[in-house]
């Protein structure tokens, strides 16, 4: 099967996915157990994964693994948030209770109405 030019490669995807959820290589290769280069190597399309390691890392990364293979349109909730601290402060927003998380949604939007 040809691949296009501009088509992300599985390598591309878990970096993608990776940066999504706010993961250093080094995070993902701990919880991987598995040195940091190796990682580096998976994304660069370099080590051709096993389908037991692309289940894990599809695990980790909250990913499904139709998703990783590029079998599926991407299903996360991160709508695409590049920078990693406001994606792990809304992580850890989302452990909040109820209440918490109302009163800053609440502070949230008088900022957000205050700059329009």
């Amino acid at each position: 099967m040809a691949r296009s030019e501009d088509a992300e490669t599985l390598g591309g995807r878990i970096a993608r996915l990776r940066r999504e959820k706010g993961l250093t290589q080094i995070e993902l290769a701990e919880r991987l157990h598995v040195s940091q280069p190796v990682i580096s190597d998976y994304e660069n399309d370099v080590i051709r994964l096993l389908a037991d390691t692309v289940a894990q890392i599809a695990g980790i990364l909250g990913a499904s693994t139709d998703e990783l293979l590029g079998l599926k349109a991407p299903s996360g909730v991160s709508g695409g948030i590049k920078n990693r601290r406001l994606y792990r402060r809304l992580q850890q927003i989302e452990q909040l209770p109820r209440r918490d998380q109302e009163a800053l949604l609440r502070t949230i939007e008088a900022f957000i109405s205050r700059a329009s």
